[in-house]
């Protein structure tokens, strides 16, 4: 498949937009925590996330299409085997178009909220210091 670029508009697929829609309203307490204070108002070192995008045929939690980077915030649902296959199955598909997933545990966002910020931090500042 083709690498998400801003001509293909980074693979968005507009038949998951109801549902992305109903997720926007329906976040979860971590979920609202990391936008909050971690990622919403350009907070990441002046970088724009996005809630709920879908791509592919997933529905992101967060992403930053500048980045190419998406942040996933997994709860008690996300901790099944069948779910950790499916999880490695969808970030494989987004590594293959381009995306880096960074995957967090809702604990780790609601007790961690710094080191979470902190390995976001030291992540984008890699990539734009690798980037040429």
């Amino acid at each position: 498949m083709e690498k998400a670029t801003r001509a293909n508009n980074y693979h968005y697929n507009k038949s998951l937009n109801q549902l992305a829609k109903k997720n926007k309203k329906e976040l979860t307490k971590s979920a609202v925590c990391i936008w909050k204070y971690v990622l919403s108002r350009k907070q990441m070192l002046g970088y724009q996330f996005r809630r709920e995008r879908p791509i592919l045929n997933y529905i992101a939690d967060f992403v930053c299409l500048e980045l190419m980077l998406i942040i996933e915030v997994d709860g008690i649902t996300h901790q099944s085997e069948e779910a950790l296959k499916k999880d490695q199955l969808r970030d494989e598909n987004l590594n293959e178009v381009g995306f880096t997933v960074l995957r967090f545990s809702s604990w780790e966002v609601l007790n961690r909220i710094n080191d979470v910020s902190t390995i976001i931090i030291e992540w984008v500042n890699a990539k734009v210091n690798s980037t040429p």
